[in-house]
């Protein structure tokens, strides 16, 4: 089993972040090559919907510092994410690679899933208060 993965966020609109989305549009493009995938009927997954503060684009490092992994979530609002742009490079499939890179998308999706609420404590070096319903 290789070493556990390092996640890191990292803009969509640069690298390495824009070469997996990019490849993982390349290989949806073989499988659905009837479909206009930058048609205005596709939901948007960019920079903007994959980036603070409504979302993020995750990329998953080996123990190398390769890039072997990336994914997005996007707020969708009333405390729902969808997940984006899962992909794992053919080099590193079949080793648990997906796997751990939906568990850190989903702790992000969690992350993102908190509501603010009103400072309930005085806390004097806190910045942002959040509930989630659980």
């Amino acid at each position: 089993m290789p070493s556990p993965l390092t996640f890191r966020p990292v803009p969509l609109d640069q690298d390495p972040a824009r070469s997996l989305a990019g490849a993982m549009r390349d290989e949806i493009a073989t499988i659905y090559e009837n479909v206009d995938l930058d048609g205005p009927d596709m939901p948007k997954a960019g920079p903007r919907e994959l980036g603070p503060p409504g979302g993020v684009f995750l990329v998953g490092f080996d123990e190398k510092g390769v890039a072997v992994c990336g994914g997005g979530v996007k707020d969708l609002g009333g405390g729902t994410c969808e997940i984006k742009r899962m992909y794992v490079v053919p080099e590193a499939r079949k080793g648990g690679r997906g796997r751990e890179l939906l568990e850190a998308l989903e702790e992000e999706a969690r992350r993102l899933g908190y509501e603010p609420i009103h400072n309930f404590n005085d806390n004097p070096v806190a910045t942002f208060f959040g509930e989630k319903g659980l």
